[in-house]
């Protein structure tokens, strides 16, 4: 089994990183390339960049910004927003990126999935899902635009029609939880690792090491997605960038 990974989901938007609650209400963190530059003295695993307002734009990834953050970057760096052809991911990868990461346009144009796997390997592409949880259907709810446009498509089938295209890792985001400190939702995590044989990172409501500890243990996942845990003091307080001592994550996560 691969060695669980904390990673930082970090959202840009225009030339500023942001951090969202539920998708809306979005808070001003800083400069992109500072952050990395944090992150890599915090010994990070890998991060993530999501440029948010790309695809509800339909504009083009911002591909000199994207540039400076990987020339910053010393540790693997996945990015996602905008990217709807096979030649603006190898723009993207030409560039440093080690990753690219779809959402809407996997769900517009299933087939870019195989096509960039083709190329560059399943471990070159994450598709990301984001979900919201309806209580009187109690069923999850696919949207794409940045959580603006509810999709017709059902949860599990998605995830697996993606895996059998190619894709090498998915990205699980609880819409509900994003930028509430209140936990993962394990028992969505939980029902998709079950029905896929690879990696599952789960996203939104962490809070510590100890709810990341838990989302690993409780439902397998190879990875915890963390954003406010990452970049605030604590809930309600200012910015800051901090991350898990690595001593701290080996205890919590892999030490038996």
């Amino acid at each position: 089994m691969l060695r669980s990974r904390i990673i930082p989901i970090l959202l840009l938007r225009d030339k500023s990183l942001v951090k969202t609650v539920k998708f809306n209400k979005f808070s001003y963190i800083g400069d992109p390339c500072n952050t990395v530059r944090i992150f890599n003295e915090l010994e990070v695993d890998e991060i993530s960049i999501l440029d948010i307002d790309a695809t509800l734009h339909n504009r083009d990834p911002k591909y000199d910004l994207i540039g400076d953050i990987a020339s910053e970057a010393f540790m693997p760096l996945s990015y996602g927003g905008g990217i709807n052809s096979l030649d603006k991911a190898k723009k993207i990868f030409d560039l440093g990126v080690e990753k690219v990461i779809l959402n809407s346009a996997a769900i517009n144009n299933p087939e870019l999935i195989s096509k960039i796997v083709g190329i560059y390997g399943s471990q070159a592409v994450v598709v990301s899902i984001d979900v919201k949880l309806s209580y009187l259907r109690n069923k999850y709810s696919i949207f794409s635009h940045s959580g603006k446009r509810r999709t017709k498509l059902d949860l599990l089938s998605w995830v697996q029609r993606c895996e059998s295209l190619g894709a090498g890792e998915i990205l699980l985001n609880s819409i509900d939880r994003d930028g509430t400190w209140e936990g993962y939702d394990l028992d969505l995590f939980n029902i998709i690792q079950k029905q896929i044989n690879i990696p599952l990172i789960g996203c939104g409501g962490a809070k510590d090491i100890d709810n990341v500890a838990k989302l690993i243990k409780e439902t397998r996942c190879s990875g915890a997605g963390v954003g406010s845990m990452v970049v605030f003091q604590k809930k309600d307080k200012g910015v800051l960038i901090n991350f898990p001592n690595p001593k701290i994550i080996d205890k919590k996560l892999h030490l038996k």
